[in-house]
């Protein structure tokens, strides 16, 4: 039966969206931002309602006297207000019941997005309170109706036995207190829902809270349209409770249950809206769904980034890789836009309901889904073509404030960004340095991103290479360094793993970075770190790392010599690197391992830490060659 209701209310939705893709596209679906609709009302609630508040009364007499000024003596500004706060509030119920009715219909509240599903319900609660709340402020007959009948359905519980009722039997029982009360409440319950409402938004990766401009401004006009078109007034003058309002027209957005009131028996009514309201909650429960082929959680790799991610039960491609800030295209994140279309490269997928003009029969049969809707089936490899150059990543120009020979074959050199511009990255990422002729040259960030006005690089001196031989033997103080970024995402994941580095030469470049940052966020995640080089002198900044070692509890610093020297008088670990973490860790599940160096040391050391229990989805790299960045193993430099 629930599935049979759920194909028809899917029915509707998707021949309701496929005419809206036809009128407006798909980027301006109003359907596909149903929840960011909702999000703008309620950003147009709190600054109508502000504005009201400041004119308005909380008297007995002064409440409908001060709303009626507003309406009447400044219908320019106030009355407009106070109807486009109306019509929001309207519009907001409507649009967040429809939002929930489509992710009932899609089967999108079960698994982890049980607690968004349950927060979703509270929500609209919370709005219809709100929104039968700011009707009692305004102390006309409409006011009255809503006052007297919500007093007389609380009433019917034992708790209250008839109690309320008698504060609104006589005129003279109403006093400026209740009004107090009332605006308490009017203040209250919205900012309870602004917190629910971050809170909701928390389980979808880069979610938005606005919808596209276009948009905004549409729903925007169409309220101050109403406003002027249809204005909001007052009914029936000023409440009289030894009078029965009559003639008064119900807001039957906000009021249905109370229609209802002296029509169904009030117990019945507690009963349905109890019930309702509890198989609401329940709903992803019930009826239980059956997970058939599907695992709790499988690991997808994308391509052409070579990042491995967990996924969970009934989440989609989409969510899970930006979850873990794989850089994935999309737009309306419906299935109705088809941006996020990739290739399954090898498992299997439930492709999920999507527009069919998105997806093509034929797309499909060629093994192509939509990110936004397909769910993994077990372990996957996706293939995808990342969306262009984000706005973010551009060029810019630094000084050279500091050069600083830390060996014989690496530099230190540290730019200083223009008077009062800063760049935001995040630590592991790089950035391309722009040579005269075009051609880049890609470093890794070695400062903290805390530093965001400094650039620091540790450029290891290539024989023969154009950009490093000019480092060191021609860069001066004070040239000018144009490059681009910040570019990559061999950045660290958030968990409670256990994290491994391995850095090969100036591979610890960008574990500085991260390190660092770690310190400065204050991770308390165990840190290890192995650092592998042939000889003693290639450590070029032994005691940074020994320092950490020595200062921080959780960090663990281990330097590994593949050849060292008999002048070196080495008497720690010696051999290739990965062979230290495994005798250190003969099962690596568990563990985020994030290596960085040579795509050799990269492809050497994987097979045999993924052979003693490193898991697939929790392996990172940072592979450099000599002259540039290669796509397979995200990034090289």
């Amino acid at each position: 039966m629930l599935k049979l209701i759920q194909s028809l209310v899917r029915w509707f939705f998707m021949r309701f969206e496929n005419l809206f893709n036809l009128a407006f596209g798909e980027k301006l679906n109003p359907f596909y931002h149903l929840g960011t609709i909702s999000f703008w009302q309620f950003w147009l609630l709190i600054g109508t309602g502000v504005y009201l508040y400041i004119f308005a009364d909380t008297g007995v007499h002064d409440a409908f006297e001060s709303v009626e000024r507003i309406t009447h003596e400044q219908w320019w500004a106030g009355g407009i207000m106070r109807s486009v706060h109306r019509y929001a509030t309207d519009g907001m119920i409507l649009t967040m019941l429809l939002h929930m009715l489509r992710h009932f219909a899609y089967d999108r509240y079960r698994g982890f997005r049980w607690f968004s599903w349950a927060i979703g319900v509270a929500l609209i609660w919370l709005i219809y309170i709100s929104g039968l709340n700011g009707f009692m402020l305004v102390w006309d007959q409409l006011a009255q109706f809503v006052v007297v009948a919500t007093a007389e359905w609380f009433d019917v519980l034992p708790m209250f036995n008839g109690t309320l009722i008698r504060n609104f039997i006589y005129q003279e029982n109403v006093n400026s207190r209740l009004f107090t009360l009332l605006a308490f409440i009017h203040i209250g319950a919205p900012l309870i829902a602004g917190v629910l409402a971050w809170v909701h938004v928390q389980r979808v990766p880069r979610a938005h809270i606005n919808p596209p401009r276009e948009i905004a401004i549409a729903f925007t006009l169409m309220f101050v349209v109403l406003a002027l078109v249809k204005p909001v007034l007052s009914q029936g003058g000023e409440a009289n409770l030894s009078v029965v309002p009559t003639n008064i027209e119900i807001d039957w957005f906000q009021m249905p249950v109370l229609a209802l009131v002296y029509v169904v028996n009030p117990l019945y009514l507690w009963a349905s809206v109890v019930g309702l309201t509890l198989l609401l909650f329940l709903a992803p429960w019930l009826p239980p769904k059956r997970m058939g082929e599907a695992k709790a959680e499988a690991t997808v790799t994308f391509h052409p980034d070579g990042r491995g991610v967990v996924i969970r039960f009934d989440e989609t491609l989409l969510d899970a890789g930006l979850r873990q800030d794989i850089n994935l295209p999309y737009e309306c994140r419906n299935g109705g836009c088809g941006q996020c279309k990739c290739t399954v490269r090898s498992g299997h997928v439930d492709p999920g309901l999507y527009q069919p003009g998105a997806l093509s029969e034929e797309e499909r049969a060629a093994g192509k889904v939509l990110l936004c809707c397909a769910t993994a089936l077990g372990d996957v490899e996706i293939d995808y073509v990342p969306p262009a150059v984000p706005s973010a990543i551009r060029e810019r120009k630094a000084r050279v404030v500091k050069l600083e020979k830390l060996t014989h074959d690496v530099m230190r050199v540290m730019l200083k960004l223009p008077e009062g511009e800063k760049i935001p990255f995040k630590a592991g990422q790089y950035i391309n340095i722009i040579l005269d002729d075009g051609q880049r040259r890609a470093f890794s960030f070695a400062n903290p991103p805390h530093q965001p006005d400094l650039v620091e690089l540790q450029i290891r001196l290539v024989p023969g290479g154009r950009l490093t031989t000019h480092v060191f033997e021609g860069m001066k103080l004070g040239d000018e360094v144009r490059f681009d970024g910040p570019l990559g995402d061999f950045t660290l994941r958030e968990s409670e793993r256990p994290i491994v580095f391995v850095a090969g030469a100036t591979g610890f470049a960008p574990v500085k970075s991260m390190v660092e940052d770690a310190f400065h966020r204050g991770l308390k995640r165990p840190i290890y770190l192995y650092w592998g080089v042939r000889r003693l002198a290639d450590l070029y900044l032994p005691d940074l790392p020994a320092r950490w070692d020595a200062e921080h509890e959780n960090f663990h610093f281990i330097p590994v010599l593949s050849e060292p020297a008999a002048e070196d008088n080495w008497s720690g670990r010696t051999g290739l690197v990965h062979e230290a973490i495994l005798a250190d860790f003969p099962d690596l599940a568990g563990k985020e391992i994030y290596a960085c160096g040579s795509v050799k040391m990269v492809e050497a050391i994987f097979p045999s830490l993924k052979s003693h229990g490193a898991e697939e989805g929790m392996c990172f790299s940072d592979a450099f060659t000599v002259s540039a960045r290669s796509m397979a193993f995200q990034p090289k430099g």
